[in-house]
């Protein structure tokens, strides 16, 4: 069979064109519609997690031991590593949107059927074939998310989708408080209409998804260039009717080779040869947060149960608690990975839940902790690990080429996670069972030097990725002019310029523009050279990103030229009406269709550069050089 069948060569402008969308409803469409799978997840998780003390209970109609409990999360796990990697590469074939239906519906069916388990068998088969469907989300969605989401809004959108996982677990903290009450339901019939409510919410998501067009970026590499133009000018429409603003011009296009399926052995190759230590920067974050998430997780009803004296009606009132702070994390600290750096955000968020990690396993040593005391050290612990592995899939989708996104995600997904994911609870699930707390303080250390290696990994090999086009982060491998340039043939020649007045006036505005960033950009790397600046980690400024000769440098241009542009809309503001608060300017530039932060950014950087006044009070003026604003 023939898997790697060319069909022509095209050029498009469509990644550029999605990347300098502002944000609109469309966009929250994506959120809603695609993001909710880990709200499913989550759900599944925590509900296993929650019940767990209930199943080991005599009268429960499946009567389960502490480490069954980690033996079904671990059967969970590794159903739905494969489920990546089956349904990865059947998404990378047949595209995001028709995989993202099959992957739900074999995820409720599978769900239903747990509900009616009387075996441990029947138990751990029904798990598996729900994570099998969940794993095969995984693959469909975030690739589906990274390609229609703006490249200056990705960072923040991403992890904080990803960390929505949480809101499914508070959800099955919630209905479980409530279905554990042997008050109301029956000791062996509470617990299965938990599962029921996971099918009933994934019926629900079916209906949204409804509106949820295919990524054009799939389309047009797959031979459907044509719908892809459709698609991408009715979401432009769109944006523009919403937002009321004209669209600026997109800024680069790509000379692609379509294929119509790429095999998997050559995303394995691209990953190892081309790109070895983002392999490893991949497998390191995967692992880590992998590890201490389903071994704590799974297994946190029956530690609370078993070594703190809490009943098994009550751990949902923790669970809670836990789910709180997993999904603050990622919320609250979402924006910093567009604004502070990916570097930064990710290495800090792991190494930080690490060495929380530690503190927890020495007063665990010293047996001096109390359900309360516990539960606090471990809402810090997750408060950051959440937000650090919600960024691990925002990784993996960024750092490899687009036509092996969705099975990038699988093959780390799988791998990752059948390492850590698979171990964790295993590890755990028999600590635990043994009765001894200071065995269970062993298992936290553990965890805490696979959290510690993933944040080493970032520090070593991570890519400077935030406000950079998805293209510019790791080149297409269906890029013509790059395998002509490999085999030592000349790149075509560039299209004559025209000599129309008007295109000599947009030459002359492109080199002003171009002369103003690498100024901008020669201050920047002054300031960087004095200071904590000059300690930050990563990859300086002129620095290729590890991994592949030809990828993006610290800075790419077109976030610089979105930052010129954001900037001059500033000046100009200021010039036409005074003096202004910042709120005030902020609405007149519309400045909540630019993204996270950029806001603020451009308004520093234009004070820095001395085009605008910084005045008490949160106001702002133009220049003193500039000219009166002209009477209204």
């Amino acid at each position: 069979m023939v898997t790697d069948a060319r069909l022509g060569t095209i050029r498009t402008k469509i990644p550029a064109r999605l990347d300098r969308l502002p944000w609109s409803r469309f966009h929250w469409r994506i959120v809603l519609g695609l993001g909710m799978v880990w709200i499913l997840d989550g759900l599944e998780v925590t509900i296993v997690g929650s019940i767990g003390s209930r199943l080991t209970e005599k009268g429960s109609g499946i009567h389960l031991t502490a480490t069954s409990i980690g033996t079904a999360a671990a059967i969970y796990v590794a159903g739905a590593c494969v489920g990546a990697l089956l349904f990865g590469q059947l998404t990378d074939r047949h595209g995001r949107k028709k995989l993202m239906i099959i992957t739900l519906a074999v995820y409720i069916l599978a769900t239903v059927a747990t509900a009616f388990a009387v075996t441990p068998w029947y138990f751990f088969l029904c798990r598996f074939f729900t994570g099998l469907g969940i794993g095969g989300e995984y693959a469909a969605i975030n690739s589906a998310i990274d390609e229609l989401i703006p490249a200056r809004n990705r960072g923040q959108v991403d992890v904080t989708i990803n960390g929505s996982y949480w809101v499914g677990a508070a959800l099955g903290g919630f209905v479980s408080l409530w279905l554990l009450d042997t008050a109301l339901f029956a000791l062996n019939i509470g617990w299965r209409l938990c599962f029921a409510l996971g099918a009933l919410l994934g019926m629900g998501i079916l209906y949204v998804r409804r509106g949820v067009p295919e990524s054009p970026r799939w389309l047009f590499i797959h031979g459907r260039e044509k719908e892809a133009e459709r698609i991408v000018e009715a979401i432009e429409n769109q944006v523009r009717t919403e937002t009321g603003q004209q669209l600026s011009e997109p800024n680069g296009e790509i000379t692609v080779r379509q294929r119509s399926a790429i095999p998997f052995r050559e995303i394995a190759k691209i990953a190892l040869r081309y790109y070895p230590k983002r392999t490893v920067l991949g497998l390191a974050l995967f692992i880590g947060q992998a590890f201490l998430y389903n071994a704590v997780t799974f297994d946190l009803g029956t530690l609370l149960h078993g070594y703190f004296g809490v009943s098994s009606g009550a751990v949902p009132y923790y669970v809670i608690i836990f789910a709180a702070s997993n999904f603050l994390g990622p919320l609250l600290l979402g924006r910093l990975f567009d604004t502070v750096g990916r570097i930064p955000m990710i290495s800090g968020t792991y190494l930080g839940s690490a060495a929380l990690t530690v503190v927890l396993a020495v007063l665990m040593l010293g047996q001096s902790l109390t359900s309360v005391s516990f539960m606090v050290a471990v809402v810090a612990i997750f408060f950051l690990a959440s937000a650090g592995a919600s960024s691990a899939y925002l990784t993996v989708s960024e750092i490899f080429p687009m036509e092996t996104r969705a099975l990038a995600i699988a093959f780390f997904y799988a791998v990752g996670t059948a390492v850590g994911g698979i171990a964790g609870p295993l590890l755990f699930g028999n600590l635990i069972g043994s009765g001894h707390l200071n065995l269970v303080a062993i298992g936290f250390f553990v965890g805490a030097g696979v959290m510690a290696l993933g944040g080493i990994a970032e520090l070593a090999f991570g890519v400077r990725a935030e406000g950079v086009s998805l293209e510019n982060i790791a080149k297409p491998i269906t890029v013509a002019d790059a395998e002509r340039t490999a085999r030592g043939e000349p790149a075509p020649a560039e299209p004559a310029q025209q000599t129309s007045t008007g295109s000599t006036e947009s030459v002359r505005q492109a080199r002003e523009r171009d002369t103003r960033i690498r100024r901008r950009r020669s201050r920047q790397q002054a300031r960087d050279r004095h200071g904590l600046r000059r300690l930050r980690p990563g990859p300086g400024a002129s620095l290729y990103s590890p991994g592949m000769l030809g990828t993006a440098s610290r800075w790419a241009p077109t976030a610089e030229q979105d930052l010129d542009r954001e900037i001059e809309m500033i000046i100009v503001e200021l010039r036409r009406g005074g003096t202004l608060r910042r709120d005030d300017l902020a609405d007149r530039v519309g400045a909540r269709y630019w993204g996270p932060g950029r806001f603020v950014a451009a308004l520093h950087e234009a004070v820095d550069e001395d085009q605008v006044r910084e005045l008490p009070q949160h106001r702002y003026g133009p220049a003193k050089s500039d000219p009166a604003p002209a009477p209204r």
